[in-house]
């Protein structure tokens, strides 16, 4: 099976499954597994993985509209050195303080290749799940896209001062609470914004019609982007940019753009069925878990 065969296979027998996070009584629990060989390119630093890994589970409680509490991290590698361990745990504190969550503690053990799990936690009375978009709804992103892309071309390109903090993202989850009483329907963009908006539209049994100039892209994007086609791929397939994307009506867009931290873009609208862009079929690709 392919990663999403999985997933919907984990999904069908797990009722709790099937969103960014599972909800337990009002807790949000979420848990991600990142290896160095897909997604710690040469030249990152510790102090970025563990911003990043952390980061990428605040990410999923952010898309469920909930507070995040607390992260913990088990931590992989071939040796302990004092000094990787050491910037590993003060970016993961760090980037739980960025959304007033707590880091507190996690697992170590030695292993062939540098591999991080992550667990974050958070609170809500009113999760947002992926399933409630309905057609006449507008269709939005946070932020701007192609963050990751761009970081991953300067890694390649042995600028690892830029890749490193273009890959110190901030997870939403001031936008996500924000968010929470207007939209219908929320996920972050972890598998890039095609994929997110096929993952949207199953869930939620609706289309999308989406309009390719009013996707938010990310400046770093211009520095590395050869052509136009080029910069659609890194702002719409690459993913691991964890900004949210959501659906809402169109009469809630000016609270929620008023409510929100950051800027909220209306790229489209929820529609009948098919996913599609300026018109044309848009392709399910984005990033797949190796």
């Amino acid at each position: 099976m392919d990663e999403r065969s999985a997933l919907r296979r984990l999904a069908a027998s797990l009722p709790a499954a099937g969103d960014d996070a599972a909800v337990v009584d009002g807790l949000v629990v979420t848990t991600d597994m990142l290896h160095e060989s897909t997604d710690f390119p040469a030249g990152t630093a510790r102090y970025t993985a563990g911003w990043r890994a952390v980061g990428a589970s605040l990410s999923d409680v952010a898309a469920m509209g909930a507070s995040a509490t607390a992260a913990v991290a088990a931590y992989a590698a071939p040796t302990l050195d004092e000094a990787e361990l050491d910037a590993f745990l003060d970016g993961a504190v760090d980037v739980c303080e960025a959304v007033d969550a707590e880091y507190v503690g996690g697992d170590l053990d030695t292993t062939s290749e540098f591999t991080v799990a992550t667990t974050a936690l958070g609170e809500t009375d009113a999760p947002v799940l992926r399933s409630g978009a309905a057609p006449g709804e507008v269709v939005c992103v946070t932020g701007a896209l192609g963050r990751t892309a761009a970081a991953l071309r300067a890694f390649a390109a042995g600028d690892t001062e830029r890749g490193n903090e273009l890959f110190q993202f901030t997870p939403r989850v001031a936008a996500g609470v924000a968010l929470a009483p207007h939209v219908t329907a929320m996920m972050d963009s972890s598998d890039g914004l095609a994929r997110s908006l096929h993952q949207l539209a199953e869930a939620s049994g609706v289309g999308f019609e989406v309009s390719s100039e009013e996707v938010p892209v990310h400046d770093a994007v211009e520095e590395y982007a050869v052509d136009a086609a080029d910069r659609w791929e890194m702002t719409t397939t690459v993913g691991e940019d964890f900004e949210l994307v959501c659906t809402l009506p169109s009469e809630a867009v000016d609270a929620a753009k008023a409510g929100s931290p950051v800027p909220l873009t209306v790229v489209g609208d929820v529609t009948e069925d098919g996913v599609l862009v300026d018109g044309e079929l848009l392709a399910d690709e984005g990033y797949t878990h190796g």
